[in-house]
């Protein structure tokens, strides 16, 4: 009777140690690519808002893996805040995240409901953590159209008369619809129509003529200035 005979199988080594490279090379690849962190991140077109400010509606001020955070993911964070417009968010080379922010512009605060106005037409309530210097609005402007179109005309004042001008109200008469009583940080008060409202970006000029004079510039309906008595 003939024995059987039992063939023992070779394992092969080498293919398994292969497989095992790979596998280990695999996971330290994924590994290195999920937890490299951002090495810098530059924040480009702000005036007001600060760096911090921004990265931290972002969440990426503690600097976070460049892979875990997508571009579009950091520009809607961005874009829910109040103050942003737009957002533009790129990721280039070397891990740096590069952020540009187009802000809202404040134009005005309304004392009727307290709120901050921008160039947009949005709102938002007055935050201690922001100094605006921009004038109160102290009553209500009467229809929809003209409250838009006034919106419209602060959004062409110059930065520097916007900031002298402490207070605005809506004086309508009999002969102009659109007339309001602005006064200004240094005593005067200026009349403006909505069709003029720009002329105020020369009021310096006029001060000029002024020889330090207080009192009341008429832009409305002509262009004169009565002396205070």
């Amino acid at each position: 009777m003939s024995k059987k005979v039992i063939k023992k199988k070779k394992v092969r080594i080498i293919p398994l140690i292969i497989l095992l490279l790979i596998v280990v090379t695999l996971f330290v690849a994924s590994d290195m690519y999920f937890n490299t962190k951002i090495k810098n991140i530059t924040i480009k077109g702000t005036s007001y808002l600060k760096d911090d400010y921004l990265l931290n509606i972002a969440e990426v001020i503690d600097y976070p893996g460049f892979y875990k955070k997508t571009s579009f993911g950091i520009k809607r964070k961005l874009e829910k805040s109040p103050y942003v417009k737009k957002a533009t968010v790129k990721k280039k080379f070397y891990h740096v995240l590069d952020i540009e922010i187009e802000e809202k512009r404040p134009l005005f605060f309304n004392d009727l409901n307290k709120k901050i106005v921008f160039d947009d037409g949005s709102t938002t309530d007055e935050d201690s953590s922001f100094s605006f210097r921009v004038p109160r609005l102290l009553n209500k402007i009467i229809g929809t159209k003209k409250y838009k179109k006034f919106i419209n005309r602060m959004n062409r004042l110059d930065d520097d008369i916007l900031g002298k001008i402490s207070e605005i109200e809506y004086v309508p008469n009999d002969y102009d619809k659109d007339r309001f009583l602005l006064s200004m940080d240094d005593g005067n008060s200026v009349y403006l129509t909505l069709t003029k409202f720009e002329m105020i970006n020369y009021y310096d000029d006029v001060l000029t003529q002024l020889e330090g004079r207080k009192g009341i510039l008429y832009l409305d309906s002509g262009n004169h200035f009565k002396i205070m008595e």
